[in-house]
């Protein structure tokens, strides 16, 4: 460790003195029916989560409750985050000067000795943004570690785990973090399972976790262009499989995927943790275009129709905290990897619209939430295709490119439909007509406001 930055840091960083003393969220669980999650009292949680995979480590405390603030402000649910981060997250210390872990004998970090010495170390910084995200109504998918402490592939690495070191760890952790209801533990970290060593160094962490007395949720958070649920949908520590459609696809499935999971047996809930970011280039290439706010929107309502309990947002400079010009100048040498700096996009439009996604849906995921493509007649395919679901009483359709579509009526209960317009853009709705009502039988042509790239709505059709 150097002295003189780590003293920098901790004049730079001082703490300020959060503490939250009354916990107020409640523990979350699978609900009866396996397809979505409920909170200890029985009350659906919809699910709007943020990939900050670096907030714990590359972001002081002020910066990270501007972060958090914003974020709850903005909607959101669910923070995703990385306790042993990627960008060299136990070799490098954090934003507060401290590394999360003592070196071994042979000068690596060890996972079975924390480092918690004294009173601004990287686990009380840890703690403080537990406490302030629980204050601001704010659950936190957490990873012990990134995938590549365990499987290094393209990383940095270094693989510190065994199973043994990663029992000890979870362990460390389960106990430390008990209490914490908002907590739901995320294993993996974007690296494949390829060896057997692989699945015990998980397997174990996981039973760390539980005999160290975590009772939160648990899931994988797997590469990309795959879930959880291809390897481990049958484990028992498994209460919900995570897909990770990923940064690759110019055309976006990840229904495809999300209709993969839900179709599985036994049944568990899914949803996609990590599709393409807002302002990411296009398969990692700058050349070939960067996704946006109507990509981001698609990815969220192809899903979230699909069966998903709920979904989690990307931007490209939030999950690394890129700071702006000359930072993570590796990754970013070409200058068009990361655009624009953490704190600009922290009101990019399609962050900004995901509010809608849960004003809309949050009181309409519960028991009798389905998807049913039978909704739509002759459905398109590509950048057209729709999406459609329901409930007993509520039909939804999204339509990427606006256009229309016909409808076959009579899925929803009712002998009459009341027809109307969503916006996902703004939040608004249009009636589709002055009529009051509109026969719920046969097939009903809806054609949509507006039409073209960008210009996605959402039929919604409630029987009366």
């Amino acid at each position: 460790m150097n002295t003189s930055n780590s003293e920098a840091n901790r004049e730079r960083c001082k703490p300020l003195h959060f503490e939250n003393k009354n916990r107020t969220l409640a523990a979350l669980r699978v609900a009866a029916n396996g397809r979505y999650l409920e909170n200890s009292q029985g009350v659906p949680f919809f699910w709007l989560g943020d990939t900050a995979w670096e907030l714990l480590h590359r972001l002081n405390q002020e910066e990270s409750e501007l972060y958090l603030r914003t974020r709850a402000a903005q909607g959101f649910t669910v923070i995703q985050t990385v306790l042993l981060a990627e960008f060299s997250g136990v070799t490098t210390e954090n934003a507060q000067g401290r590394l999360p872990l003592y070196m071994s004998g042979e000068g690596e970090p060890d996972p079975t000795r924390p480092d918690t010495e004294g009173t601004h170390s990287y686990w009380d910084h840890v703690d403080y943004i537990l406490d302030l995200a629980d204050s601001l109504g704010l659950y936190v998918a957490l990873l012990p570690t990134w995938g590549d402490k365990f499987n290094k592939k393209w990383g940095k690495g270094p693989e510190i785990f065994t199973p043994e070191t990663a029992f000890i760890y979870g362990k460390w952790l389960g106990e430390r973090y008990a209490d914490y209801h908002q907590i739901v533990w995320v294993l993996g970290g974007d690296r494949p399972l390829e060896t057997k060593r692989h699945f015990d160094i998980v397997t174990s962490m996981a039973q760390g976790l539980k005999q160290g007395g975590a009772r939160q949720l648990m899931t994988f958070h797997p590469p990309g262009c795959d879930s959880s649920s291809r390897q481990l949908h049958d484990e028992s520590w498994l209460d919900f499989n995570m897909i990770q459609s990923g940064h690759g696809e110019r055309e976006i499935t990840n229904n495809r995927r999300v209709q993969q999971d839900y179709e599985r047996v036994p049944v568990k809930p899914t949803l996609d943790a990590e599709p393409c970011y807002e302002d990411i280039p296009v398969g990692f290439k700058g050349e070939q275009g960067y996704f946006d706010a109507a990509d981001v929107r698609r990815a969220a309502y192809y899903a979230l129709f699909s069966g998903a309990l709920g979904h989690t947002y990307g931007h490209h400079s939030i999950w690394s905290m890129y700071q702006g010009t000359d930072d993570l100048a590796e990754s970013n040498n070409m200058g068009d990897y990361f655009i624009i700096s953490w704190r600009e996009a922290l009101h990019r439009p399609g962050a900004e619209q995901m509010r809608h996604a849960r004003t809309l849906l949050e009181e309409e995921i519960g028991p009798d939430w389905r998807p049913n493509s039978q909704l739509i007649h002759l459905n398109r395919t590509g950048a057209n295709y729709a999406v459609a679901a329901q409930n007993k009483y509520n039909g939804y359709i999204y339509l990427p490119s606006g256009l229309y579509v016909d409808v076959v009526m009579g899925y929803i209960e009712g002998k009459q439909v009341k027809a109307m317009w969503f916006c996902p853009r703004t939040g608004g709705t249009t009636e589709v007509s002055t009529d009051s009502t509109i026969p719920n039988q046969g097939i009903k042509r809806f054609t949509a406001p507006t039409s073209g790239r960008g210009n996605d709505w959402i039929l919604i059709l409630k029987g009366v």
